[in-house]
């Protein structure tokens, strides 16, 4: 921050105390979350705004969104919803090396037809205890009745929807 003897001065293009714009970090976010890499970022922003970014700094700013996804998973849900999809899919991830796992994503419509994503987690493979801790997540949250649940054939589903909620 630029400073003067009677520390009247104030940059009109950035708030004080900031590195960069928002805009930019609101982009850097994005373009994280739809699985571009930090060095592939960096050198965007440097090709794109001329601002040097190192991949560490992408990243930084990248972690701002690990508390707002901690608060989407504590979100009370609607306590009810007329139809609820569980599935999986399998995307590649980058944690210690670029491997392929499991993305699982409830997604519920509401008696008003309102879709909505209910919950989703991430697992090495596709397995009914995980499918079973965000059955009992979403219950937890506030989910109490579902008229109807569709999957696909993961064995040991029936007994878990059974357990959870017996009257879908």
């Amino acid at each position: 921050v630029p400073r003067d003897r009677n520390g009247l001065f104030h940059q009109h293009t950035l708030p004080d105390y900031k590195q960069h714009a928002d805009v930019l970090e609101n982009m850097i976010i994005k373009l994280y979350s739809k699985g571009v890499t930090t060095r592939e970022i960096a050198n965007l922003i440097e090709k794109m705004y001329g601002s040097h970014y190192s991949p560490a700094q992408v990243s930084n700013i990248s972690k701002q969104m690990i508390p707002k996804v901690e608060a989407y998973h504590k979100l009370k849900l609607s306590d009810k919803f007329f139809c609820v999809y569980l599935d999986a899919t399998y995307i590649p991830l980058r944690r210690e090396t670029f491997e392929r796992e499991a993305v699982y994503i409830a997604i519920g419509i509401k008696p008003n037809g309102h879709k909505e994503v209910i919950d989703y987690c991430i697992a090495p493979n596709e397995n009914i205890e995980v499918w079973t801790e965000l059955l009992q997540s979403m219950k937890s949250r506030g989910l109490e009745q579902a008229e109807l649940f569709l999957s696909d054939g993961v064995v040991g589903m029936k007994a878990a929807l059974a357990k959870t909620y017996p009257q879908a």
